[in-house]
């Protein structure tokens, strides 16, 4: 695994890149990023080191380059992830309250709270804003623009998420029974031929955009007026445990062999 010295882990500036003119003014875009400081399955991943730099580095750095944020905001109850936010870049406006901090927190609340703060600070609304979790370590500045190009180009859209396909087809899929031996979750396609079945795929755990009225008014993440962002399959990995750690690890250092940068 790669250590401290293989890379840089200030803030991004050679790369940024400055907002376009024709999403400045009046209105603002933000990044929020979630960084609780209670984690329990993996007690600090939040600044863990990853890849050389803090975990929270990469997703921040990812926001900072591509450009599309007036502000990228980490929303955390925590001093010191506050301190390592700064230094990767981020904005850290507030420490975020007790009643959003808990171990059951549903992360609406969390961007609702950090849409309304901003607002407040620039006295100006938001159109849209992209909620980034800490833990996308693989997260790059083009799968946010790609992101924000589709919400951009759909008035429709409430959403557009990071997603990742299944490696096989879910409807084949298999369940231990109670009494013993397996059952198909969906029998009746037990004789279907798996290059017959349609792609499912499910939410990456990295990234939501949305309009900030849809945020703010509770609308559903998965709905018809969502759609998905696609991301390959060996940069998307959920981290909860310590295995899940080591195998995005393996992923990272494949994908940015030591002495590059993602």
């Amino acid at each position: 695994m790669m250590n401290e010295a293989d890379r840089s882990c200030g803030p991004v500036t050679g790369k940024r890149v400055e907002r376009n003119p024709s999403v400045t003014g009046a209105f603002l875009q933000i990044a929020i990023v979630p960084a609780r400081g209670g984690s329990k399955r993996i007690p600090r991943k939040n600044i863990k080191p990853f890849g050389g730099c803090p975990m929270i580095h990469w997703p921040i750095a990812a926001a900072l380059e591509v450009g599309l944020f007036d502000e990228v905001i980490v929303s955390t109850d925590d001093d010191e992830i506050a301190s390592v936010a700064e230094n990767a870049g981020a904005l850290v406006p507030f420490r975020r309250p007790a009643y959003l901090s808990g171990d059951l927190t549903p992360t609406r609340g969390v961007i609702t709270h950090a849409i309304a703060d901003a607002e407040a600070r620039h006295d100006r609304p938001v159109t849209m804003a992209c909620c980034i979790y800490a833990t996308a370590a693989m997260l790059r500045a083009e799968d946010l623009r790609r992101g924000f190009e589709m919400l951009a180009d759909r008035p429709a859209l409430d959403f557009v998420f990071a997603a990742v396909g299944y490696a096989h087809p879910v409807q084949r899929a298999l369940q231990l029974r109670d009494t013993g031996g397996v059952r198909m979750i969906l029998p009746e396609h037990a004789r279907s031929r798996t290059q017959d079945l349609p792609e499912a795929f499910h939410d990456a755990g990295m990234f939501y955009w949305g309009r900030r009225d849809a945020f703010m008014e509770d609308a559903p993440m998965f709905s018809p007026r969502s759609l998905p962002c696609m991301i390959p399959r060996d940069r998307a990995q959920d981290i909860d445990t310590p295995e899940d750690w080591a195998f995005a690890e393996t992923l990272f250092d494949r994908l940015h062999p030591a002495g590059t940068m993602p």
